[in-house]
C-alpha cells in the first residue's frame, strides 16, 4: 500500500493545491504530495514558461505533447504543475527555472533543492 507523506509545504504550513486543470501531482490529486514510491520527487509546484518547456523537451522530457493514453493533454505556458525537484534544480543551474508556488511545494523538495534557491523563483501570492 502506498502511504503519502504528511501534506506540509516548504514554509511549514498545510500544503495548498497546485493545479486541478491540468490535474497534477504524483497521486493526480492536484497537490504535490509525495511518498517513498515517488522516486522522481514530483514536489515542486511551478508555473510553466515557454523557456522551461523548451528546456525540458531538449533534455528529454517533452511536457507539451499530449499523451492521451495517460490522460495527459500536454502543458502550455501559464499551467501549474508538480515538477520533479531534480529537474527544477537542473533548470535553475541552466538559468531557465520557472516560478515556484512555495505554499504548494512539498516539504520533501528541500531534500533536493535548498529553500534559498526556491525562494529566488517565488511566484507572487
Amino acid at each position: 500500500m502506498v502511504t503519502p507523506y504528511p501534506s506540509v509545504n516548504v514554509l511549514g504550513t498545510a500544503l495548498e493545491p497546485c493545479s486541478r486543470d491540468p490535474l497534477t501531482g504524483y497521486f493526480r490529486d492536484g497537490h504535490c504530495n509525495t511518498c517513498r514510491e515517488d522516486t522522481g520527487s514530483h514536489t515542486v509546484c511551478v508555473i510553466m514558461t515557454a523557456e522551461f518547456l523548451a528546456f525540458s523537451k531538449y533534455v528529454g522530457n517533452d511536457l507539451t505533447t499530449p499523451q492521451p493514453q495517460f490522460q495527459f493533454a500536454g502543458l502550455k505556458p501559464g499551467d501549474s504543475w508538480c515538477l520533479c525537484a531534480a529537474r527544477f534544480l537542473q533548470a535553475h543551474d541552466e538559468g531557465c527555472a520557472p516560478l515556484v508556488r512555495l505554499q504548494s511545494t512539498h516539504h520533501d523538495a528541500l531534500d533536493i533543492v535548498p529553500l534559498e534557491i526556491l525562494e529566488l523563483y517565488r511566484a507572487p501570492d
